[in-house]
């Protein structure tokens, strides 16, 4: 299980547009269908990932409560299928059912989207305010396969509620730890 920090992409960087499939509804999203009214959260997740199996119910639960506060959600798998066939679309959808995510799950095929982000591994997660300027990127939590400590969401959370209250975010910000994003061999 390799152990691959976030590249923290520089905050105040504006969203980069995308258009993906989504793999649950079958329809093409874009950046400005999924965003939300007071902010966005991106994140780069994958089937077969053991820090992302982790988080999972996490993810379903602040999905459900910060999208009735204004946040919008989607996630994005950006892994090479060909080598991981587990991330591949159709059982991208039978995950996202399963585990109750209430967010779009989209497909980066050509891995362009996760190279605009600068993401590096799974999980990592993106928070844009309302005008789409990062605020937040880096861990859910501290808790990581292993280590006893609960999934509680806390970091992004804490950055969430400030961006809907209003308060500045703090200075504080961890990367995420996960595993690499797998990319396709050039």
């Amino acid at each position: 299980m390799a152990r691959t920090p976030s590249n923290m992409l520089p905050l105040g960087t504006r969203a980069p547009h995308f258009e993906l499939p989504d793999t649950v509804s079958g329809t093409v999203k874009t950046l400005e269908n999924v965003r939300g009214e007071k902010g966005t959260v991106v994140m780069f997740i994958c089937n077969h990932c053991p820090f992302v199996k982790h988080v999972n119910p996490a993810l379903s639960r602040l999905g459900k409560a910060y999208q009735e506060k204004g946040i919008g959600f989607v996630a994005i798998s950006s892994n090479d299928v060909i080598n991981y066939p587990e991330d591949a679309p159709h059982l991208m959808k039978e995950n996202a059912l399963a585990e109750g995510y209430t967010f779009p799950y989209l497909y980066d095929e050509s891995q362009e989207v996760a190279r605009a982000y600068d993401a590096a591994c799974t999980p990592d997660f993106y928070l844009f305010d309302r005008q789409l300027e990062l605020v937040y990127r880096g861990q859910l939590d501290d808790s990581r396969p292993g280590n006893g400590i609960p999934v509680t969401g806390a970091d992004l959370k804490q950055a969430m509620d400030r961006l809907i209250s209003g308060e500045p975010q703090s200075e504080a910000q961890k990367p995420s730890i996960g595993c690499n994003i797998k990319w396709k061999e050039s």
